[in-house]
């Protein structure tokens, strides 16, 4: 575990020293030296995880997978702005062939799912004060894991928005565990990710679990790294047993690659 963790925060710490400011990244932002209360910062009006590395305060902005690219700012409570640029990158097309009730849905479940966001969107832009000198991740579950995020994606040969998190394969019943400390925000099965888990880290960063065989945690527990969520699954719209891992920042999703050892 300490060789791991040693690993992780190498890998951070790199991370942190350059930038992967694209759509579906992360723009590290320098905002001087960490002296006093950290600087409270604003992307597209969402307040932004800053944290204290190498004794800077820097932003870690989360970049939506719809941004368009160029120059762009955040804005610091004093009235400055920082600029940064959004740089291009593509990503594949991915085809699945699933339940056709999982793309042409009935009133009722078009209904249902619309509830489900509101729950899920509410826990993924949660707001809670913690404080941060990097935002590695320890891995949630071992298996190869895919290349996946935003793919642009085709069910049934019908186009649906992008996919906004990582595939790590592994067999029905192995044991997800919290990449890191925080905070169950929202628990439930839900038509299209299945048993579903959501894990508040604090400042906007947070990470969801998909798919899963059963969950292990209750909405308010706290958690620490290493401590079980749930199991792999194959519940909601898949394909097979697998664990869909997103990773969010200031209610952006962003590619867990970037947050991995």
């Amino acid at each position: 575990m300490a060789r791991l963790l040693f690993v992780a925060l190498l890998f951070c710490a790199s991370a942190v020293a350059e930038n992967f400011s694209w759509p579906g990244g992360i723009a590290f932002i320098d905002l001087g030296a960490a002296e006093g209360l950290a600087p409270v910062v604003r992307y597209d009006g969402k307040r932004v995880l800053i944290m204290n590395h190498d004794g800077r305060w820097r932003a870690a902005v989360g970049i939506a997978l719809d941004a368009t690219t160029g120059t762009t700012s955040v804005s610091i409570a004093d009235g400055e702005q920082q600029t940064f640029e959004v740089t291009d990158r593509d990503y594949r097309e991915q085809h699945l062939d699933v339940a056709p009730g999982f793309v042409s849905l009935s009133e009722e479940n078009l209904a249902r799912v619309g509830r489900e966001r509101k729950l899920i969107d509410a826990a993924l832009t949660n707001w809670r004060q913690v404080s941060f000198d990097d935002i590695s991740l320890h891995t949630p579950v071992p298996g190869p894991q895919s290349s996946s995020f935003g793919l642009r994606r085709f069910f049934n040969d019908e186009p649906r928005s992008p996919h906004k998190g990582m595939d790590i394969a592994a067999r029905s019943g192995e044991p997800i565990l919290a990449p890191r400390d925080g905070v169950v925000t929202a628990t439930g099965n839900y038509y299209f990710n299945g048993n579903t888990v959501i894990v508040d880290h604090g400042q906007g960063f947070v990470t969801m679990y998909c798919h899963l065989s059963e969950i292990g945690v209750t909405k308010g527990q706290l958690v620490s790294v290493g401590e079980p969520l749930g199991a792999v699954g194959a519940t909601g719209r898949v394909t097979g047993p697998h664990l869909h891992f997103g990773t969010y920042l200031n209610g952006n999703a962003i590619d867990p690659a970037l947050l991995l050892p």
